[in-house]
């Protein structure tokens, strides 16, 4: 499979690494020194485009993979306000467009694992639920989209909670607290915490590096190659 790297800092950097162990080639590499050479000539060289770039650039770049009729697979987060205009996009032309939030396998299975407790927890109002998690300085979003997920899961299922702050929060608000903290190094780390004045229960995930995340988003281009239409890792991974 040819892939077209569209961001290469240090993921992208780790996406090649595996998807050439895998026996891919990449056939494009883009970051910002020579954004030039992201022409649609360019881009018809891959079979698939990995996405890793930011909420300013991600929106137009999906569009210009899919309008070129490449599958890509998205990693940026931040541009979920433009999601219902890029999926539009993406059917106008039948493309295919993978994303999420996160590519680790071990953050797919967690999404499941905090969507059942959420779901446990609804009816025992004594716990009151708040978030973590910790990122590199280097990252540009905050809450990052791994945390947006993971509380969208948390309020679908808790009724008490209304809507998420990127702060603390008095106990036993409406509001689901997150607290972002940016440590070096620190590839991720995420926290869903329910505390009662009996006891606490909490569930975290721990990224070492970003190996999971590059493989992940490495398994979902090789899913995007041979399927049409728009998926996450739910999809990818089966689940």
């Amino acid at each position: 499979m040819r892939i077209a790297l569209i961001g290469y800092g240090k993921m992208g950097k780790a996406i090649e690494s595996i998807a050439v162990e895998k026996g891919h080639e990449i056939v494009l590499k883009i970051d910002i020194n020579n954004v030039h050479e992201f022409t649609a000539e360019n881009v018809r060289q891959a079979d698939v485009a990995i996405e890793f770039t930011g909420p300013h650039s991600a929106v137009d770049n999906i569009k210009k993979c899919i309008e070129c009729g490449i599958p890509v697979v998205s990693g940026s987060t931040g541009w979920l306000s433009e999601w219902e205009n890029v999926k539009a996009f993406c059917e106008l032309y039948q493309g295919t467009l993978v994303y999420a939030s996160n590519y680790s396998i071990g953050v797919n299975l967690f999404f499941e694992v905090n969507k059942h407790l959420a779901a446990l927890m609804n009816n025992y109002g004594e716990y009151d639920v708040s978030m973590k998690e910790i990122h590199h300085t280097e990252k540009k979003d905050a809450p990052s989209g791994t945390a947006i997920t993971l509380a969208e899961q948390v309020l679908e299922r808790i009724n008490r909670k209304s809507g998420w702050i990127n702060k603390g929060s008095i106990e036993g608000s409406e509001e689901l607290s997150i607290i972002s903290e940016r440590v070096d190094p620190a590839p991720g780390t995420h926290h869903v915490k329910y505390n009662s004045a009996i006891d606490d229960i909490e569930i975290i995930h721990t990224a070492h590096n970003r190996i999971g995340f590059a493989g992940g988003a490495v398994k979902a281009a090789e899913y995007a190659h041979t399927h049409k239409g728009i998926f996450g890792m739910k999809e990818v991974l089966g689940l």
